[in-house]
């Protein structure tokens, strides 16, 4: 029998690698331990609770996850470290050989780590999470804000698009969701906790509703009906499920903010059939003609990956040249790399590293030039704006218009999580903001 006060007293630090769906399941996983009596070690303390959430998107990826276990390890001798996430999922046989690692268990199986760690702690004999290969993994439900302003809403999770190059669907398992009666619940809890902004996450969100026999669609229509939440925005959705239909949707709602952002990968539509997308070029200017048609001054970030293996120097100039061409504002640019067990690996033409380097740096300098005209065309006008928290009262406040400019304004700590109106200014120091100026404050 699992007695959960063993945790009364406890001392828990948290470190998460990866995207933003990690950072929620992460907050998660806090606030439960949170519920039973544990307490988030403070910088510089001894943690009694090690959770470690990892990614594994690539292969710098897996190295930067075993190089943070290390270093958790040493820097917290004695607490017990329990390690999860995708790189769990791929590597656990890896990661349970690290002298200092006391739990594995794989993202599939992150709802039973709570349990582990409870068994643990009152066993106090080693304990591994076992075949983190074993049984498709259950929704596991989240929403959280973490250390920001902004909420995260897991809404799916897991992916059946099998990309040649990706080792997601191995490490998430199959696409799976909760149903939107949950997921109204969840945002409703948001607007109790005092919550404006909800950010829709998910491995593959526009596939949600394959286990409810629901839509994506039917989802945002049933959010934006939600009462005192003010914005949602849509983290990353695949050009195939954007339909015409949920961009005019969020054309003409109040709610779901003017921001997008699409995975391309590659402007080459022969590279995007090796890389077994299900989309072309065609399909994506459609997307990106569509939106800016209805909302012109929509925010749009796309992913794009350089070096993946079949990536000739013609195939990269036509995937440059397309991109160029598209009226986008940024870009997540994504160096290939190869992963065990992918198909990926039997395409022929392999990208030099250097090549590799030369062609991410080009899409770089392309993606600031296409941001920094973006925000330019928007200084001196007004714009609403939801100001974040900032733990230093020295530092100016930041905060994001609806469609996604990042604003800064002296610090005014009574503005936080409200939203204002300001007039957009001139480019920070940094040049990742525009300074502004407050007008009024609702």
């Amino acid at each position: 029998m699992i007695d959960y006060s063993v945790f009364n007293g406890k001392k828990a630090a948290f470190f998460t690698l990866g995207c933003k769906l990690n950072f929620a399941e992460t907050s998660t996983l806090g606030e439960t331990l949170m519920s039973y009596g544990v307490t988030k070690a403070k910088k510089g303390e001894l943690a009694d609770i090690c959770i470690v959430n990892t990614c594994t998107v690539t292969a710098m990826a897996d190295s930067k996850c075993r190089q943070a276990i290390h270093k958790i390890i040493k820097d917290h001798p004695g607490a017990l470290v329990a390690v999860t996430g995708c790189y769990a999922q791929l590597q656990p046989q890896l990661i349970s050989e690290i002298p200092g690692v006391n739990i594995v268990v794989g993202a599939q199986q992150r709802s039973d780590l709570i349990d582990q760690i409870c068994y643990q702690l009152q066993t106090d004999s080693p304990h591994s999470g076992g075949d983190a290969h074993r049984a498709e993994g259950v929704f596991f439900p989240s929403c959280s804000r973490g250390d920001r302003t902004r909420y995260f809403l897991k809404v799916q999770d897991g992916c059946n698009y099998f990309c040649t190059y990706c080792t997601i669907p191995m490490a998430r398992g199959r696409s799976r969701n909760g149903s939107i009666a949950l997921m109204v619940e969840q945002a409703r809890q948001v607007v109790a906790q005092g919550g404006k902004e909800i950010v829709l996450t998910g491995v593959n969100i526009g596939d949600f509703g394959r286990t409810t026999k629901e839509t994506f669609f039917d989802l945002i229509q049933a959010l934006d009906q939600v009462e005192g939440i003010e914005r949602y925005r849509i983290s990353s959705i695949e050009p195939n499920l954007l339909t015409d239909e949920i961009i005019d949707f969020c054309a003409s709602s109040k709610r779901f903010m003017p921001h997008f952002h699409i995975p391309l990968q590659s402007g080459s539509d022969e590279v995007l059939r090796l890389m077994h997308r299900h989309y072309d070029t065609a399909l994506f200017r459609h997307k990106v003609e569509r939106i800016k048609q209805l909302m012109p001054n929509c925010f749009i970030g796309v992913d794009v990956m350089t070096g993946m293996r079949g990536e000739t120097e013609a195939y990269f100039e036509q995937a440059y040249d397309f991109i160029k061409s598209l009226d986008i504002s940024q870009l997540h640019v994504f160096t290939y790399s190869e992963r065990p067990g992918t198909k990926a690996l039997e395409i022929p033409h392999v990208v030099s590293p250097q090549e590799k380097h030369i062609r991410t740096q080009r899409l770089l300098e392309l993606s600031d030039q296409k941001t920094r005209d973006f925000y330019q065309h928007h200084i001196g006008q007004t714009a609403r704006v939801l100001l974040e928290h900032t733990s230093r009262r020295t530092k100016p406040m930041n905060g994001f218009t609806e469609n996604y400019i990042r604003v800064e304004i002296p610090n005014q700590p009574e503005l936080d999580n409200q939203i204002v109106e300001v007039q957009l200014g001139e480019f920070n120091q940094t040049k990742d903001a525009l300074c502004a100026k407050l007008l009024s404050s609702y």
